[in-house]
């Protein structure tokens, strides 16, 4: 019996959830099991959350959303659909996917979005295709078959482009990795003022390798605190799923010395949470605003839900917060 088949048969407690999330990543399952919610809208009408406050005149506002692996219609790994890891949807089901997505990512109201787990350009065509207000994108594609990855929406024009998974990141017991993921940067120009915005998605939890994901946070903030020393007149941000909450270890290491301010701690922890794993109520997408040459709106962080879990069809909630650009 494969690992899926295995799961699909059983409901657990969340103890033996978590020995079975053990067992499937020691099976060779990539990425994050997510187990199915007792209640979760399935189909297209699961509610509105509600609409977002009107950004403040001159700001940007700035979202981060994980879209939870959309994955196009081609089969790049040679095993794809049933028990594999690489999803192959229809034509109709993956236009529903991105219909419903995309009418989520509409509803935040953002100029900017960060999005985690989209598979190729084609996924993130199929989202821009229905989301025409967002004239610029740019797909964080690492080159691996099923590679989910990170990607930037944006209502302003893109001047610029980089990466930074190449970059040897050391673990805290002194061996070497590397990003699982791009570390997206991208430059806006935003009405003549300049933005940086990095889009980013850390190691999973699934056959976790929490050092990994320390020295990925520890090499993020040197990134982001590095560029915006050297634009110190630029708004920049850095946001997505980062796969640990507030005061863990990596976490606190994206923190240390304060070059970068987790948006949504001037908010209750009751609003801030993203992801549920069996009622476990987790903080795990976040947004941070380099000291520099931009400011955070206080209290305008939120995260955006459907009223049975998630945002727009994603395990995910999208979370948003508006900025002030340097005068």
């Amino acid at each position: 019996m494969s690992p899926a088949s295995f799961v699909a048969q059983w409901r657990v407690p969340r103890l033996q959830a978590a020995l079975l999330a053990t067992f499937l990543s020691l099976s060779g399952c990539e990425g994050r099991w997510t187990p199915e919610p007792e209640d979760v809208c399935v189909g297209t009408d699961c509610g509105t959350p509600e609409p977002p406050a009107p950004a403040p005149e001159g700001s940007v506002r700035i979202a981060a959303f994980n879209v939870q692996r959309l994955f196009d219609t081609v089969c790049d790994s040679g095993a794809c659909g049933g028990n594999n890891y690489e999803a192959l949807p229809t034509p109709s089901e993956f236009g529903l996917q991105a219909d419903r997505l995309a009418s989520a990512i509409s509803r935040l109201e953002a100029d900017v979005v960060l999005l985690a787990e989209v598979e190729t350009q084609a996924s993130l065509d199929a989202l821009t295709d229905r989301l025409p207000r967002f004239g610029y994108s740019e797909l964080g594609e690492t080159g691996a078959p099923a590679s989910v990855d990170v990607a930037v929406l944006s209502v302003h024009p893109i001047t610029q482009v980089r990466g930074h998974r190449d970059r040897e990141l050391w673990r805290p017991d002194g061996t070497s990795t590397r990003f699982a993921r791009e570390l997206l940067e991208v430059h806006l120009d935003v009405e003549g003022k300049k933005v940086i915005v990095f889009s980013a998605h850390f190691r999973s939890k699934s056959s976790d390798d929490p050092g990994r994901r320390f020295a990925e946070a520890a090499a993020a903030r040197d990134i982001v605190a590095d560029v915006a020393r050297a634009s110190p007149e630029a708004l920049v941000v850095l946001g997505g799923d980062l796969n640990d909450v507030p005061g863990s270890e990596p976490i606190n290491a994206l923190e240390r010395d304060g070059a970068l301010l987790r948006v949504s701690s001037d908010r209750p922890d009751s609003e801030t949470w993203t992801y549920a794993f069996y009622g476990d109520l987790q903080a795990i997408d976040h947004l941070y605003l380099a000291r520099g040459g931009g400011t955070y709106v206080p209290g305008s962080f939120r995260a955006a839900r459907d009223p049975r879990g998630g945002y727009g069809g994603s395990d995910h909630a999208a979370v948003y917060a508006d900025f002030l650009p340097a005068p």
